[in-house]
C-alpha cells in the first residue's frame, strides 16, 4: 500500500507540473499575441502636433495593443535623420519634396505613400499689437519678423516664396529671426519676442495669444501637402501600416478639418 500511494504521490505531482508549464505557455502566447504592445515610431511635422493626438488617442482606443509615439520637427530635420538611419515606421511631412526624397532613394515605397492634407498660409501678430501690420505688406513696421529656416522647415520655405512674390522680402530680410520649426514662430510671436511671424493657419487657431492678420494667396507659394509614408525598413511593418491605414479614415480626416486642414482624399 505504501508503495502504491508513493506512486499515486508521483503522478499528481507530474500533473501538476505539466498543468503549470501549459499554464505559462498560455501565458506566454498571450504575451506575445494579443497583449503584446508594440511601438510605433512617427516622424511628423511640428504642424500636425494637436490633430495627431488627437488621432493617437482614437487610434490607442481601438488598437490598445499598439502605442504611437511622436517625434515632431521640422520636415527637413526629420528627413535627414531617417535618412541616416533613425529607428523611425512612418513619415509625415509638410513638404512634398522633403519626402519625394525618401522615396527617390528608395527609403519609402511610392506605393505606401501618399497626399493626405493640405494647409493655408497666415501671417499672425501678438493680440496685443500696435505695430498696425494688417497685411504682408506691412512688415515694414515690424522691428523683427520670424519664420522657420527655409532649407530645414517648409513653412519657412514657403513664407520666403511669399515674401519673394510680394516683392518684399529684400526689404524685411535684414530684420528675420529664423525658427526650427513653425511651433517656435507660434512662441516667439505669443510672448512678443517678435513682431509678427508667418505660420500655417492650423498652428494660429491653437494660439489664443495671436490673432491672424492675413492670409498669402496660393499663387504666391507651392502648393502645401503633407504626404506621409510608411518607411521601408519599419521593424513593425503590419502596425505602421495599420496606423497608415487609420490616418485616411473618416473619423481622421474629420480630425484634421478640426484642426484646420484640408482634406485631400
Amino acid at each position: 500500500m505504501k508503495k502504491q500511494f508513493v506512486i499515486l504521490f508521483y503522478v499528481l505531482l507530474l500533473f501538476g507540473v505539466m498543468a503549470g508549464c501549459s499554464g505559462n505557455e498560455a501565458e506566454d502566447g498571450q504575451e506575445g499575441g494579443r497583449e503584446k504592445k508594440e511601438e510605433l515610431t512617427v516622424s511628423a511635422a511640428a504642424s500636425l502636433q494637436d490633430a495627431l493626438d488627437d488621432i493617437k488617442a482614437s487610434f490607442e482606443k481601438e488598437h490598445p495593443n499598439v502605442t504611437v509615439n511622436f517625434n515632431f520637427g521640422g520636415s527637413g530635420a526629420l528627413q535627414q535623420q531617417i535618412s541616416q538611419g533613425a529607428p523611425v515606421d512612418l513619415f509625415f511631412s509638410a513638404a512634398e519634396d522633403k519626402f519625394d526624397k525618401l522615396v527617390e532613394d528608395g527609403v519609402i515605397d511610392s506605393a505606401d505613400g501618399l497626399d493626405l492634407v493640405g494647409n493655408d498660409l497666415v501671417l499672425v501678430v501678438p493680440k496685443n499689437s500696435n505695430k498696425n501690420i494688417q497685411s504682408f505688406e506691412d512688415l515694414a513696421n515690424a522691428d523683427k519678423i520670424s519664420i522657420g529656416t527655409p532649407e530645414a522647415v517648409p513653412a519657412g520655405q514657403y513664407a520666403k516664396d511669399t515674401l519673394e512674390y510680394l516683392n518684399v522680402w529684400k526689404s524685411i530680410e535684414g530684420q528675420v529671426v529664423y525658427a526650427k520649426d513653425v511651433r517656435q514662430v507660434l512662441t516667439y510671436v505669443e510672448t512678443n519676442n517678435v513682431d509678427a511671424g508667418i505660420v500655417y493657419k492650423t498652428d494660429a487657431m491653437v494660439s489664443q495669444k495671436v490673432k491672424i492678420a492675413a492670409t498669402a494667396e496660393e499663387d504666391a507659394h507651392a502648393p502645401i501637402i503633407y504626404p506621409v509614408g510608411v518607411i521601408k525598413d519599419s521593424a513593425h511593418p503590419e502596425e505602421a501600416h495599420l496606423f497608415y491605414d487609420y490616418l485616411q479614415n473618416e473619423t481622421s480626416i474629420k480630425i484634421f478639418e478640426k484642426h484646420g486642414f484640408k482634406g485631400l482624399r
